[in-house]
């Protein structure tokens, strides 16, 4: 890398007057292109965890557009949601098998292309049994790319001595920003669903050609592939568990957020909430590793938690617009490192290789969002959505005992 900037800087300072904005411009290009490979890799897998987060905003932050395209209430939403979290379920196994049994690449690319796809048929969908459909091919593919590039992730992670995962996660957060942007603009011209989610999937498709060329290659894990029944491994299972309260978190407050917003805090433009809750979120996983660099994870993990219990305790006793955004920024931050940290923690147990491990561990996830979302539904239509919300609050206080017995166990391991 020295070697390289001395050649530039050898080479601008040897251009003449005549075409020196010209020649100067090529030689930056060049040095890109010649830039350290972990570099490269790093961006462009970054490129995918954007793509990843673009996509599932776009889904969500127009839940309440489908919902009242289709005449739902709370309970018949919360049952369609339902659908997301079972074909997840069943992308878990085959993701887990196909990236630790060949490599991540492939999976990686089909998942996208298919996951780009399914926006289409959520956008065209004029009866609910095609909206099914679509969610479902949304939810199966979704979790075939997020294994896929976290695979990649902590592949390279280990090619650095510094933390980096986190920011990958950030950039996902990031993702989601621009397309709840996109969504927000969209929903103020009164742009029509299909044409939203048209102009999605163009993007990730276009995104993803481009950095498919420079991503990792030939990641295929030495580690042991297949899943060993028997007693379950303590360590995995409470991170699993950690993975499941947050993902209760996380995945209600992507469902229900723009919901709130408009129904209890009573705001037309309801995109508001969600965007403040994606900034949250991006922010605080870009500061995810420099925070764990100094004060370590177990008190992250707790910090977390605190956070969470904090936005969800003033949004509900005080549901105004100004009140309800800190409230959602907080618990943004507050969710932000949860699943980073505990997927980094998880590829260091050596019983299986990374991906199988992450699948593992996601599997809880998936289990968390399959209770979550569609519990807030039912409890919203039987008492209040401002109730419902709680059990956001509830799941985040118990991520303190068992982050702490995670770590005593693994002291002791």
């Amino acid at each position: 890398m020295y070697n390289v900037g001395n050649i530039l800087r050898e080479r601008i300072e040897n251009v003449g007057p005549a075409d020196t904005f010209v020649k100067r411009c090529e030689i930056k290009i060049r040095f890109l292109w010649l830039m350290d490979q972990r570099t490269r890799h790093r961006i462009f897998i970054g490129v995918y965890f954007f793509l990843s987060g673009f996509c599932f905003a776009a889904w969500t932050s127009r839940i309440p557009t489908i919902k009242t395209i289709f005449d739902l209430n709370d309970a018949q939403l919360g049952s369609l949601l339902l659908l997301m979290p079972f074909s997840s379920l069943t992308g878990l196994p085959v993701s887990g098998w196909l990236v630790s049994r060949y490599n991540s690449r492939g999976p990686l690319i089909a998942a996208l292309v298919m996951l780009a796809l399914s926006l289409i048929v959520i956008g065209m969908a004029r009866s609910v049994f095609v909206l099914g459909v679509g969610m479902c091919l949304f939810a199966f593919h979704s979790r075939i790319l997020g294994i896929a590039i976290n695979a990649q992730a902590l592949s390279l992670q280990k090619q650095f001595e510094k933390k980096i995962f986190g920011s990958f996660h950030g950039l996902w957060s990031t993702g989601g920003i621009a397309s709840v942007g996109v969504s927000t603009l969209f929903v103020a011209h009164d742009v029509a669903l299909q044409w939203h989610m048209l102009t999605i999937c163009l993007i990730a498709l276009i995104a993803g050609a481009v950095a498919y060329p420079h991503i990792l290659r030939n990641d295929k894990s030495t580690t042991p592939n297949k899943l060993m029944f028997g007693k379950p491994e303590p360590l995995i299972v409470l991170l699993g568990l950690l993975i499941f309260l947050a993902s209760i978190c996380e995945g209600g407050m992507f469902d229900w957020n723009s919901v709130y917003f408009r129904e209890v805090v009573g705001v037309e433009l309801f995109t508001l909430g969600y965007l403040t809750f994606m900034i949250c979120m991006a922010l605080s996983r870009f500061a995810t590793d420099w925070f764990v660099e100094q004060i370590g994870m177990r008190p992250t993990f707790t910090f977390s938690a605190m956070l969470i219990v904090a936005g969800i305790t003033i949004s509900v006793l005080f549901p105004t617009f100004w009140i309800c955004l800190i409230g959602f920024c907080l618990v943004g931050l507050g969710t932000a490192a949860i699943v980073p940290m505990t997927f980094l923690l998880a590829s260091t147990v050596e019983k299986y290789s990374p991906p199988v491990t992450i699948s593992i561990v996601a599997t809880y996830g998936i289990v968390g969002v399959f209770i979550g979302p569609p519990l807030v539904g039912y409890l919203a239509h039987a008492f209040d959505l401002r109730i419902a919300f709680i059990t956001f609050g509830v799941a985040g206080l118990m991520m303190i005992p068992v982050s702490r017995l995670f770590f005593k166990r693994s002291a002791k391991a």
